[in-house]
């Protein structure tokens, strides 16, 4: 991932970030369950392709919202789905292709800027302005 694309929020939005990781953690569990090359392939790969397009809009610039809960919920399911057998359609080096694509055409207000999404929503700015922190 990180030499075909990205694994930076800043550079590729949440699904290079979150996305990365999560695949990286739904490979490692599935590992740790026992499960083959392929089966640690297709855990990551279904991690991965279901962060496609996910904007990264941490809220006051930190990861704990939402990126934390982000990680785990697609790490986790990914893996069980390996585990079960389940594979994804697409081949997960085609994935990584398609998560640079996606990347290079997300707005920079999408990438790591908390100028978008949840940062910008009501409680994202109260949160923000409770640390001290401008968000504009």
């Amino acid at each position: 991932i990180a030499e075909n694309a990205s694994i930076s929020g800043a550079q590729g939005g949440c699904q290079a970030e979150i996305g990365s990781a999560a695949a990286m953690a739904a490979g490692g569990l599935v590992y740790l369950a026992g499960g083959d090359n392929d089966a640690i392939a297709q855990g990551a790969a279904m991690a991965l392709k279901n962060m496609l397009g996910l904007v990264c809009d941490p809220v006051a610039g930190l990861v704990e919202t939402p990126c934390i809960k982000r990680n785990a919920a697609g790490a986790v399911v990914a893996a069980q789905m390996a585990l079960a057998g389940i594979q994804s359609v697409i081949p997960p080096d085609e994935i990584i292709d398609a998560m640079y694509e996606i990347g290079c055409q997300l707005p920079a207000c999408l990438r790591e800027t908390s100028q978008a999404g949840l940062a910008t929503t009501p409680t994202g700015q109260k949160i923000a302005e409770k640390l001290g922190q401008n968000q504009f």
